[in-house]
């Protein structure tokens, strides 16, 4: 008989359906391809990109990062709990077994309303052991709903994680970028005011001559002035900028290691893709994905609550005030038996919280649509920016070499005594300002490239996660 009432739960549990709906993937409406095509676009999406720019500086301060950055930390952390919780949700599914064991000894008063049988000993001991066991039948897919949430969220966890992945090298290398582009303004600062310096001191010889006017040399000096006052505004930039980094790095704010000047920097390749692709390459969409596949099963644990509870509960021990019949059989404790719950009247409990989470649901969807749109978004003005970007750089780069024959051939007319210093002044101020516009587009290039990869996403996020953390951690996240 047990046999067939074991035969009979199971048929119950394998036949039981679950209720609410079942996912399907929302139809999603994608452009057929990017509004600017590059054709000399690469397939390097799938790798580490950043060891394009071929800097081993940069490449160290990546793994650094991919190692210590609290935020990949707390990250990494958190698929911990949800490995906990995805194990604590699964356990519902199957038979809840314990045991109890307990002796003591107890005297009970002899001064009670009824009076105590001397044959009855007094003070006694007592002893018992018992096995309990307690199963809900998931007849209705209550136990799997609240499962398949549990393992959405989980997965939803592992995704944040390669966001965080994404999103930390991309800062990290734009970050240096912006650090050598820093580096280099203040190069051509310095240069700058080291030759205004040069042409203070003379023209200062030659009022003291009384060859020129005051006028002259106070534009001279204003001219110089105003360059090593670029210099501190610079430097104070670059010291955030490598507080920031040592942020990203997991480090005290404090000075970066140097590598290739900018100059010597490679751009990295345009990566290759079609729009459908981002559905498969960005973390922050399967995330939102895997979001909207919890919300969806918790509509059928809310529905589930309409239907009855089946619950099985059983007992098997000894019990017996003398530790040495203990075992024996007269001893045997057993018990076994069912329970069903189900709701008449909970005023409108259970409709509020199938209303709540289909509301939940809408809202997952809702932010899976804006994760695509915001990709399909990012990707365009990447590749916009890129291209727009370097075709300003190639125009900044003409200027400043005109700008550089202006001032010279301006220099040369001061010398032969044609026009006045005020024509020099005015060429060398506007070739100080088109070389310092003309690097800061260079490291706009460089971002608009990352921001790029950053984007599209691509197995270069699983690259960047081999050098993360140790093999026990990765253990860990996978599980």
């Amino acid at each position: 008989m047990n046999k067939s009432i074991f035969a009979i739960l199971i048929v119950l549990v394998l036949a039981g359906c679950a209720v609410g709906p079942d996912y399907r993937r929302p139809v999603i409406e994608s452009p057929p391809a990017w509004r600017i095509d590059e054709v000399e676009a690469q397939e390097t999406a799938n790798m580490a990109w950043w060891d394009q720019l071929n800097d081993p500086v940069m490449n160290s301060l990546i793994d650094e990062a991919l190692k210590q950055n609290l935020d990949l930390k707390i990250a990494t952390a958190r698929i911990d709990e949800y490995i906990g919780r995805y194990w604590m949700g699964r356990s519902g599914l199957f038979p809840q077994i314990g045991v109890t064991a307990e002796a003591g000894r107890s005297r009970s008063s002899e001064e009670g309303a009824a009076p105590m049988s001397p044959q009855v000993e007094n003070p006694a001991d007592f002893y018992q052991g018992f096995f309990s066991g307690s199963w809900e039948i998931d007849l209705w897919g209550k136990l799997r709903r609240a499962t398949e949430a549990s393992r959405a969220d989980l997965l939803a966890t592992q995704e944040a994680r390669q966001a965080v992945i994404l999103s930390l090298v991309s800062a990290v290398a734009n970050g240096y970028i912006t650090l050598r582009d820093f580096d280099k303004q203040r190069e051509i600062a310095v240069n700058t005011a080291k030759t205004r310096e040069e042409s203070y001191k003379l023209f200062k010889q030659r009022f003291e001559g009384g060859v020129i006017s005051e006028l002259e040399l106070n534009q001279v000096k204003s001219e110089y002035e105003q360059a090593l006052a670029t210099i501190p505004q610079i430097e104070k930039q670059i010291v955030f900028q490598e507080n920031a980094l040592s942020r990203l790095l997991g480090r005290n704010p404090g000075p970066i290691a140097r590598g290739k000047h900018i100059d010597e920097l490679v751009l990295p390749a345009v990566p290759m893709g079609l729009p459908s692709d981002l559905l498969a390459n960005r973390p922050d969409i399967r995330q939102a994905e895997q979001v909207l596949v919890a919300a969806n099963a918790r509509i059928g644990v809310a529905r589930a609550q309409y239907f009855p509870a089946l619950s099985l509960t059983g007992l098997f021990g000894q019990a017996s005030a003398d530790l040495s019949n203990l075992f024996t059989g007269s001893a045997r404790v057993w018990s076994w038996g069912g329970s069903v719950a189900a709701p008449i009247f909970t005023g409108g409990a259970i409709r509020g919280q199938v209303k709540a989470a289909e509301a939940v649901r809408q809202q997952a969807l809702f932010g899976y649509q804006r994760a695509i749109q915001t990709a399909f978004r990012e990707v365009e003005d990447a590749l916009v920016d890129q291209r727009r970007t370097r075709e300003q750089l190639e125009a900044q780069q003409r200027q400043v070499d005109s700008l550089r024959d202006y001032t010279r051939f301006a220099r040369l007319r001061y010398e032969n005594g044609y026009t006045s210093y005020i024509e020099v002044l005015d060429a060398e101020r506007s070739l100080f300002s088109a070389e310092l516009t003309y690097v800061q587009t260079q490291g706009t290039l460089f971002g608009a490239l990352v921001n790029l990869y950053k984007a599209m996403g691509g197995g270069w996020v699983v690259e960047a996660d081999k050098l993360t953390v140790s093999s026990s951690k990765k253990e860990g996240s996978s599980g």
